[in-house]
């Protein structure tokens, strides 16, 4: 799906997705990583949850669109979907910027700029 083309009830699904403490955690996580993802043992060990429980959450974000796995011999590496992450943070401020950039700035200046 390209940036843009989000739906309302598509982003309903990830923005419930991410309205839970340790998924919002689980998915800053891996945004930090980048594209290389993180295995599931880090991931638990970082949030200090059993794998079960990780394993849930991460089906959650997976189901909505956010979160991708891969395989690296054993185990499963997991990482943010980049362009489906980057359809969700568009369909949000795509209202304010088309025509008025200067609400987005004000709602969040240098959110788009790396730290």
């Amino acid at each position: 799906m390209a940036a843009g083309t989000l739906s309302e009830d598509e982003a309903v699904t990830r923005l419930s997705a991410l309205a839970h403490e340790t998924r919002l955690k689980l998915f800053r996580i891996l945004i930090a990583a980048g594209p290389q993802g993180l295995p599931a043992g880090t991931l638990a060990e970082r949030l200090g949850v059993s794998p079960s429980n990780l394993s849930a959450h991460l089906a959650i974000l997976s189901h909505a669109g956010l979160v991708a796995a891969r395989r690296d011999g054993r185990r499963r590496i997991y990482s943010v979907d980049l362009t489906e992450a980057g359809a969700l943070i568009d369909f949000l401020v795509s209202d304010c910027c088309a025509g008025h950039p200067e609400v987005c700035e004000a709602i969040a200046p240098g959110a788009l700029s790396c730290r």
